[in-house]
């Protein structure tokens, strides 16, 4: 008896020419966002969900995820049964430069960011 094959998981990404400025800016506002990307930009590779440090029950940190992903801040995939998140950084100082480190640089500045 064979298996049904199924379909790779995939996950919908936006095109960083249709993100405005505006949703970008929003999904940082949130200090648990920005918490998130700062861990992501100090990791240096893809981190699974699991794998942060957050103030929140895991529900919430998946709406957190969602939202950076819909903003085009965060890629994700899934390799096996783990999501992976990527940070778009060389996509976002090309869409808008120096935004991103800007807004890690004063995260980590002001003390946000979770140890």
């Amino acid at each position: 008896m064979t298996r049904p094959r199924t379909a790779a998981r995939t996950v919908e990404h936006p095109d960083l020419s249709e993100v405005s400025l505006q949703q970008v800016m929003e999904a940082l506002v949130d200090p648990v966002r920005r918490t998130l990307v700062s861990q992501l930009a100090r990791a240096g590779e893809d981190l699974t969900c699991g794998t942060f440090e957050a103030p929140v029950a895991a529900s919430t940190l998946t709406h957190h995820f969602n939202v950076l992903r819909e903003a085009g801040v965060i890629r994700q995939y899934y390799r096996g049964t783990a999501k992976l998140n990527a940070l778009r950084a060389d996509e976002l100082e090309e869409r808008f430069p120096g935004l991103l480190s800007a807004v890690v640089g004063a995260s980590v500045a002001e003390g946000a960011e979770v140890a």
